[in-house]
This record gives structure tokens, sequence and C-alpha cells, in this order.
């Protein structure tokens, strides 16, 4: 009875070790060339802040995401502080700005919708960005 036991553990061993599935590892994206623009009026129109109804001004920030691995990255958190001409925070306790569906492997271009309070002046001060995402889908 024993030795069954001991036969059984080892071959549940066994397989779950040849079979284990890949882990889904978060892998960090440099951002660099970041800058942004107006959105066009058809994206922008009666924009608010969140969670008011105060008037707000639509952004696309724009950048080149650097991914230095061989594999596609998925669903990667954008993580971020955008200050105004005065160095008020303009993103206020919101580290996490939005997300990049999918990166291929090497540089590629990504943009981000962003929505300020329209009393806060320009130009916008873009830093610390950087992102994190999968090497599988982990959101469908």
């Amino acid at each position: 009875m024993v030795l069954k036991v001991i036969l059984v553990s080892c071959v549940i061993g066994i397989v779950s070790w040849v079979f284990t599935p890949s882990a889904l590892a978060l892998t960090q994206i440099k951002l660099s060339e970041l800058s942004y623009h107006k959105c066009p009026s058809e994206i922008g129109k009666g924009s608010v802040t969140s969670g008011t109804t105060m008037a707000a001004n639509c952004f696309i920030v724009t950048g080149k995401a650097q991914n230095g691995t061989n594999k596609t990255v998925y669903d990667a958190d954008i993580f971020g502080r955008i200050y105004d001409a005065n160095n008020n925070s303009a993103m206020e306790n919101r580290n996490r700005l939005g997300s990049i569906k999918e990166i291929p492997p090497g540089v590629s271009d990504f943009e981000l919708r962003i929505s300020v309070a329209a009393n806060q002046p320009e130009p916008l001060k873009l830093k610390k960005f950087k992102a994190a995402g999968f090497s599988a889908q982990v959101r469908k």
C-alpha cells in the first residue's frame, strides 16, 4: 500500500513538472520620446474629469514603447505622473494612466488618451512614465 502511494506521488510529480504551464511574468517596458497634443474635436467634445461634471481638456499622449524581449507583451499598464505648468498634479492620486493592449518585440509607437481639468494651465509635464505587461494575454 505504501509503495503504491509513493509510486502515484512520483508519477504525479513528474507529470506536473513536465506539463507545467509557462509563468506569466511581468515584463518591464521602457517608454520614451513622450509628447502630447489636444484630442481631435470629435473625440474630446464635452469631456469632464473623472467623478465630476467639471470641464476638462482632452489630450493624446504619444511616445515609443521599447519591448526588449523576443515575445509580444500584452495588457501593459502605463504608469506616470502628469503636472501642469505650475507643477500641480494634473492626475491627483493616479499613477496608473491607462494601458497598451499589445507591444511586439522592438520599438513601437503608443498613444494614450487623458483628460485634464480645464483650469490647469499648459504646458503639461510628463514624468516617470513606464509600463509593465505580460508575456501572454491575461484579460479577455
